[in-house]
């Protein structure tokens, strides 16, 4: 048997990079959520509709990021 290690890593910094890249995005959603939130207690409607548009669009990144990757395994 005979294993490609420079391959091996490459997968494995692909791998990282891009689990790293969705912990971040979702993180920035949830934090964009939370935002929306304490914005709303506050009273500013601008600031609001910013957060909320920004979290959404993190999530729709990560769900496309994901919707890809299945695609990729399945093609």
């Amino acid at each position: 048997m005979n294993i490609d290690w420079a391959a091996l890593g490459s997968v494995f910094g692909v791998s990282l990079v891009a689990t790293v890249a969705l912990v971040g995005l979702f993180t920035l959603g949830i934090v964009g959520l939370a935002k929306r939130e304490s914005a709303s207690a506050r009273g500013a409607t601008g600031s609001v509709a910013l957060a909320r548009t920004g979290a959404y669009t993190c999530f729709v990144l990560c769900v496309t990021a994901v919707a890809y990757g299945i695609y990729l395994i399945v093609a």
